[in-house]
Order: C-alpha cells, then structure tokens, then sequence
C-alpha cells in the first residue's frame, strides 16, 4: 500500500441533495483516497476538522460505469466514498456550514 498522509485522504466532499439531509444526522460525506481504511478516513476527519468526534465510518467502493459514444466503448473512473458519523456532543463540520 502507498504511503497515504492523513492530509491525502479526503479527497474531497460529496455535495448532493441526500449528502445534505443526511448532515441533519450528523452525517458527512466525503470522496476518499481509494486505498484508505476506515482507521485512516476517522483520524483524517479528527485531525483536519478541530473538535470532531467520530462514532462510525460506512465506505463503499463504486467501480466506473460503461459508457459509450457511438461504436466506443470506455469506462468512467472508479472511486472510494465514505459516509462518517459524528458523535452527538461532537462540533459540525465548518466547510458544510454555509450550505
């Protein structure tokens, strides 16, 4: 495995209309280095976002889908996403507080 810096992990945030409803639970998604653990996706979120505790990391790998434009055949890029929950007395998120 590559040496990953908690500072290369979150790659990063995913911004949909479920991610949001689900920050009303405390819940946080974040695009990831594909070869981070979920051990390495919690100790990123506490050291780059002061005052955060995290209960629970869900990660999910998508492989790319095909796509084709005419006779061409290729694939879109394969990618790692990872859904953290935070602990109740735990501080937000300040980057999705605008949002």
């Amino acid at each position: 495995m590559a040496n990953v810096q908690y500072y290369d992990v979150i790659i990063e945030p995913v911004i949909t209309e479920k991610s949001m409803n689900a920050m009303a639970e405390k819940k946080y998604t974040f695009l990831v280095h594909p070869e981070a653990n979920k051990t390495m996706i919690k100790d990123a979120v506490e050291r780059m976002f002061e005052g955060t505790k995290v209960a629970s990391v869900n990660t999910m790998n998508n492989s790319g889908k095909e796509k084709r434009r005419g006779r061409t055949v290729g694939k879109t890029a394969k990618y790692k996403k990872a859904i953290v929950q935070l602990t109740a007395n735990s501080k937000d998120i300040e980057i999705f507080a605008g949002l």
